[in-house]
């Protein structure tokens, strides 16, 4: 499967899907102008993902800011991996640094709302 990887603009975050190296991250600010655009092909490379995963998937997020329309698409890549979790083990390592308090409160309503196995890392 081709890796997905999309570069970090000033509106939206950096991606890197590569299976081929166990690389699975999403980084830096998520504010795109239409959210559920940016997203629905990051959405459709999960679920294609899906039918072949690894054994076990880290998703490293490293997001500085996130809007609350990106949020929503980020629930919906979540309860993708989970449906990838029912079958192949799939944990989130969610960075975030230790004044942002907004960033780790956004993980925690994340991990709430699914069925995976999250660790809080602060940096």
């Amino acid at each position: 499967m081709e890796p997905l990887i999309i570069s970090a603009t000033d509106d939206t975050p950096e991606i890197v899907f590569d299976p081929t190296k166990n690389v699975f991250k999403i980084s830096k600010i998520s504010v795109p102008e239409d959210a559920y655009e940016f997203y629905t092909p990051v959405i459709q490379w999960i679920k294609d993902y899906g039918h072949k995963p690894l054994q076990e998937t880290l998703l490293e997020f490293n997001l500085e800011y996130v809007n609350s329309a990106s949020a929503k698409q980020l629930i919906q890549v979540l309860l993708t991996f989970e449906e990838i979790n029912k079958k192949n083990k799939v944990k989130i390592k969610w960075m975030y640094e230790e004044i942002d308090e907004d960033m780790l409160m956004l993980g925690k309503r994340f991990k709430n709302l699914t069925d995976i196995e999250f660790d809080f890392i602060e940096i």
